[in-house]
């Protein structure tokens, strides 16, 4: 870990991403699809452990929305019923229906305390390398926490890349590692993560998201190696048993229950922006 800081002393922060871009009531009944259902599950997760919300929303037929006004409903939803406890982190995923300049556009209007960006779909042929630096430019100047999501060990390369050629300032940087794809039956491993942390240089606080059963097993494995951990409906709906969760906060729950194991400390909302917001 960077800044000699002790694992036993390093809170975990635990992100929960209640229903991603494509998940409805046929998966599960309880996947959160209105502002109400987000500030429900919020509540709950907080309750169980998570100091942290990946947000998605959705139109009213269902269908993923980078609208800034069902952003806004959703984020004055979920603040009514937590307050600041959670750090709400929104999307940025074009769900194979949004374009880079789109996905920009919606960030700069909407000016969000914390977002994801996909670093593949931003770093495309459609947007000049002198508008992307624009781009990161505005993100760090305006201090957006800002998750860069990296899927593969290119990933890794080209973001350290960008912030070795400056193109990327200092800034609320952190990055998410993605163990495995959206792919039918996809079940992720913990040694998924080895090729991650080889090429990574330790420059920005890391976290990972996982699909299938072995979630919680990937989870654990990041918390015991000092990364933080993103769970959730999103990308698993199930136990570590292999039993169907009842809601996302059955899983916030595990996860803090492998903190607890390793000794590790649960982060709560002003930990998540200490970490997060801090310039590297």
């Amino acid at each position: 870990m960077s800044e000699n800081v002790l694992l036993a002393e390093s809170p975990l922060v635990i992100t929960v991403a209640p229903n991603g871009a494509y998940k409805t009531h046929a998966d599960h009944s309880a996947v959160p699809l209105t502002p109400a259902a987000l500030a429900a599950e919020a509540r709950a997760c907080l309750d169980a452990g998570a100091a942290m919300m990946h947000m998605h929303v959705r139109r009213e037929d269902g269908r993923h929305s980078l609208d800034v006004t069902d952003y806004r409903t959703a984020l004055a939803a979920v603040k009514q019923a937590v307050g600041d406890e959670l750090l709400v982190q929104v999307t940025s995923e074009a769900a194979g229906i949004y374009r880079a300049h789109e996905q920009i556009a919606m960030v700069r209007e909407l000016r969000p305390e914390a977002v994801s960006i996909g670093l593949r779909e931003i770093a495309v042929p459609d947007i000049p390398e002198g508008e992307l630096a624009a781009f990161l430019q505005w993100l760090a100047v305006e201090g957006v926490m800002t998750q860069i999501i990296l899927y593969d060990v290119a990933d890794v390369q080209r973001l350290q890349s960008l912030r070795e050629r400056g193109l990327m300032p200092p800034g609320a940087w952190s990055v998410l590692f993605v163990l495995g794809r959206y792919t039918a039956g996809q079940t992720s491993s913990p040694r998924d993560l080895l090729p991650f942390l080889q090429a990574f240089d330790q420059s920005l606080p890391w976290a990972m998201c996982a699909f299938g059963r072995e979630e919680h097993a990937c989870a654990t494995a990041a918390a015991a190696l000092g990364g933080h951990v993103r769970v959730g409906f999103e990308n698993n709906l199930k136990l570590r048993d292999g039993k169907v969760a009842p809601g996302n906060a059955a899983l916030v729950a595990q996860a803090a229950e492998g903190a607890r194991v390793l000794g590790r400390p649960l982060a709560d909302a002003a930990d998540a922006r200490r970490l997060y917001s801090k310039v590297r």
